[in-house]
């Protein structure tokens, strides 16, 4: 397959950006070659090549757009034929339309000229001006009005021309002009009106104070899922404090016995992830989403785990995590991470998932809400562990850590009650680490 077109490397992906080719035209290529980057509505990812020859064309420039299944370049041998013409990508339009062409091709008209009056009236008997002068139609001939018309148009700074006449063979009267005094001060209402709304309204950007930066297509389709979720969503939070002093212990013992060794490299957000399946796995109900007129309950644990990246936010997912150990989604969480931040990632692998977990502790942020990813049924929001003074079974005032967790849910999918039984039992996991080691 030659002629090598727009791939579409996202589920709700309609065209892509074509950011950089990694090969000039003449390279020979070989299948997984990675020969362009490519900015979806979701990432920017390196494209690799289908098969293997020689990148004999190129029909989108670096910047260029074009839709999905469009052809974007020529892979075969020196001399092979093309194909069809390339698309037409956006903002490089140089061809006029058909309707344009006929009109270039097409004779000259000549529009003919109003007739002129036969005999022109001597300057020296022209009439004096009347109140309001009297004014002529296409035709050459005046307009119909009365004296009384004529005054009141003059006092009232009305066009006669513009008005049609109610009156005998078109005649304007009196309320005709009164009536169209009427419509040009409602006209006049209205402009003011928009005029104060307008100075109340937030000032638009003073040049030189600032800059415009135009959207990416990642932001774009970020913007667009937001809006989809925040507004249809039904959105209600919970939030616990867990005690995350034993979390603490079992870390520090893992990471003693041994630095070279696989499970030393077990972070607190593995804890977490692998906390948050297992809770998914004893209250099953949370594991779903809304679908119209049913809620569709999952079999697998697709978890996402939410990667901040140059420009937005990616959702890598694990795949039936319930099957993966606490090491095993440990390694898959750092592989899908590293990837993404490189843009290695493939389709399949960030599309999906059940639910989402966000961790935003490790910047330091306290506590926080988030916003569901639509179609999933709810997304942890996990911040920083603190130190903080607590009081302990024996009434002490003591140093104690905790973390903040507040769970978003789609109140059609997920009621308060079955949220907090999730949360309860997300804490128990994590507050007897040992549980997750099994």
């Amino acid at each position: 397959m030659p002629e090598i077109q727009m791939p579409k490397l996202s589920d709700t992906m309609t065209e892509g950006t074509l950011v950089a080719w990694k090969k000039k035209k003449g390279d020979k290529v070989t299948a997984g070659d990675v020969i362009a980057e490519i900015e979806t509505d979701k990432a920017t990812m390196e494209w690799e090549s289908p098969e293997d020859g020689t990148l004999t064309e190129i029909f989108v420039e670096e910047g260029g757009k074009v839709e999905v299944g469009q052809k974007i370049a020529f892979i075969g041998e020196p001399g092979e034929e093309k194909g069809s013409e390339p698309p037409k990508t956006e903002q490089k339009e140089t061809e006029k339309p058909a309707e344009a062409k006929e009109k270039e091709t097409a004779p000259p008209q000549t529009k003919e000229k109003p007739a002129e009056p036969k005999e022109k009236a001597p300057a020296s008997k022209e009439k004096a001006p009347e109140p309001h002068p009297a004014k002529s139609d296409d035709e050459g001939t005046r307009l119909k009005a009365s004296p009384v018309a004529r005054r009141l148009a003059g006092e009232l700074g009305v066009d006669l021309s513009s008005i049609e006449g109610s009156g005998p063979e078109g005649r304007i009267t009196e309320s005709d002009v009164r009536a169209a005094a009427k419509s040009v001060a409602e006209v006049a209402d209205r402009g003011k009106l928009q005029q104060t709304s307008a100075q109340h309204s937030p000032p638009a950007p003073r040049p030189g104070k600032g800059s415009r930066i135009q959207l990416s297509g990642m932001r774009k389709g970020i913007a667009e899922r937001l809006v989809q979720s925040k507004g249809p969503v039904p959105h209600f939070y919970l939030n616990i404090d867990v005690d995350a002093s034993p979390l603490m212990t079992a870390r520090s013992e893992l990471k003693a016995a041994g630095e070279d060794s696989d499970m030393s490299k077990i972070t607190v957000n593995d804890f977490i992830l692998k906390a948050a399946v297992m809770a998914a796995v004893k209250v099953p109900k949370v594991n779903a989403s809304y679908d119209g007129d049913a809620v569709v309950q999952f079999a697998d644990v697709d978890l996402g785990i939410a990667v901040a990246i140059e420009d937005g936010l990616l959702t890598p997912v694990i795949r039936a995590a319930q099957n993966k150990s606490l090491r095993e989604i440990s390694a898959l969480a750092k592989d899908l991470a590293s990837r993404a931040r490189n843009k290695r990632m493939k389709p399949e692998e960030f599309q999906g998932g059940n639910f989402t977990v966000s961790n935003l502790g490790g910047m330091g942020i306290d506590s926080f809400s988030a916003i569901i990813n639509p179609p999933q049924g709810f997304i942890l929001a996990v911040g920083a562990i603190r130190k903080l003074p607590v009081i302990d079974n024996c009434d002490a005032i003591v140093v104690g850590q905790r973390m903040s967790i507040w769970m978003s849910c789609d109140h059609r999918v997920i009621d308060g009650a079955l949220g907090a039984q999730y949360l309860k039992e997300l804490r128990q996991l994590l507050e007897n680490p040992a549980l997750l080691l099994v």
